[in-house]
């Protein structure tokens, strides 16, 4: 006789009871009381939280919904008329040598904040945090043009940049150097720009990375020496770069967004020139929309710009989620 039929036999004779636990879980009936009570939650929670979703969706949800119904026709500001084009606004778009042109100075200035922003927001977080005395001073000092309005330190970029008398080509000048024409010459905008873009986003950065600096434990630093890593650039490699990874990830979506969303500096100080060499994402949806008054192409340029950030906050997130390490 198997094993099988053995244990099949045993089954029959005794047939396993259910536990009490479980039949007085099933024989409890459901009070109209406990009913009343949870109905009463749910009521609480949706008047607790309907006044937010629904600023949510006002704020949020109808302009989007505006922007895509807009993309999809031939609507201008003004016209009183709105006819569905379907999908010609988005193949205009992407046919237009101007807006290729964006979104490549785009992807340029991002390539070369992010990294710059970073970078030197954490080296200068770790040099104030390495000197015991004016520390408030220095935090201050590079936090300073954070806190300023960039429209105010665009027009002072503006006179620093100037090709005849400014202060950058004055210095220039007293060293035995020839001028240059920051900002009307294709080769040095877009570096300019992002240059500009890094001064402004540093101080932030550095107060992130001193913030995340200060939460790291003592001890960590005590047994990392106690296993070799007596240099700095052992510490670093082992402890601070680790621990400072959720940090890291914030300071580098943070920092990518508002590079994406540049157009202070680029409305005040170039307008896009010389050619193209200097149009963003951004501006060129300001000039399609309100210089052009064709809303429909800025509508469609507004979505492609969508997609583009949700896209990359995503990527982002998940890429360096993998290399985050929580205390």
């Amino acid at each position: 006789m198997t094993i099988r039929r053995i244990t099949r036999r045993a089954f029959r004779r005794h047939p396993a009871s259910p536990s009490p636990a479980s039949s007085a879980i099933g024989a409890l009936p459901v009070s109209p009381r406990s009913i009343r009570r949870d109905l009463h939650h749910a009521a609480s929670a949706v008047v607790l939280a309907g006044p937010a979703v629904l600023l949510l969706l006002i704020l949020y949800g109808l302009p989007t919904i505006s922007v895509l119904v807009i993309s999809l026709s031939d609507w201008r500001f003004g016209s009183t008329q709105l006819g569905f084009v379907g999908l010609s606004n988005f193949a205009d778009v992407f046919s237009d040598p101007g807006f290729r042109a964006s979104v490549a100075n785009t992807i340029t200035y991002v390539a070369i904040v992010l990294p710059g922003t970073a970078g030197l927001g954490l080296a200068i977080a770790l040099l104030i945090e390495s000197r015991s005395s004016l520390r408030a001073l220095y935090r201050a000092v590079h936090f300073l043009p954070f806190m300023a309005t960039l429209s105010a330190m665009a027009i002072a970029w503006d006179a620093l940049l100037n090709p005849s008398v400014g202060l950058i080509n004055l210095l220039l000048t007293s060293l035995g150097f020839s001028t240059v024409n920051w900002l009307n010459d294709d080769r040095t905008v877009l570096p300019v720009l992002a240059a500009i873009g890094i001064w402004q986003g540093l101080g932030y950065a550095m107060v992130l990375f001193m913030a995340g600096l200060k939460s790291i434990p003592a001890e960590l630093y005590d047994a990392a020496a106690i296993d070799g890593a007596d240099g700095w650039l052992d510490r670093l490699r082992t402890v601070t770069l680790p621990m400072l990874a959720p940090v890291t990830m914030f300071v580098v979506i943070v920092v990518a967004l508002k590079a994406f969303q540049v157009f202070d500096i680029v409305q005040i100080l170039t307008k896009g020139g010389p050619g193209h060499a200097s149009d963003m994402l951004l501006y060129t949806l300001y000039r399609e929309s309100f210089d052009y008054l064709r809303a429909g192409r800025g509508a469609a340029i507004a979505v492609i710009f969508l997609v583009i950030i949700v896209v990359l906050t995503l990527f982002q997130a998940r890429f360096m989620d993998r290399k985050v390490h929580y205390l």
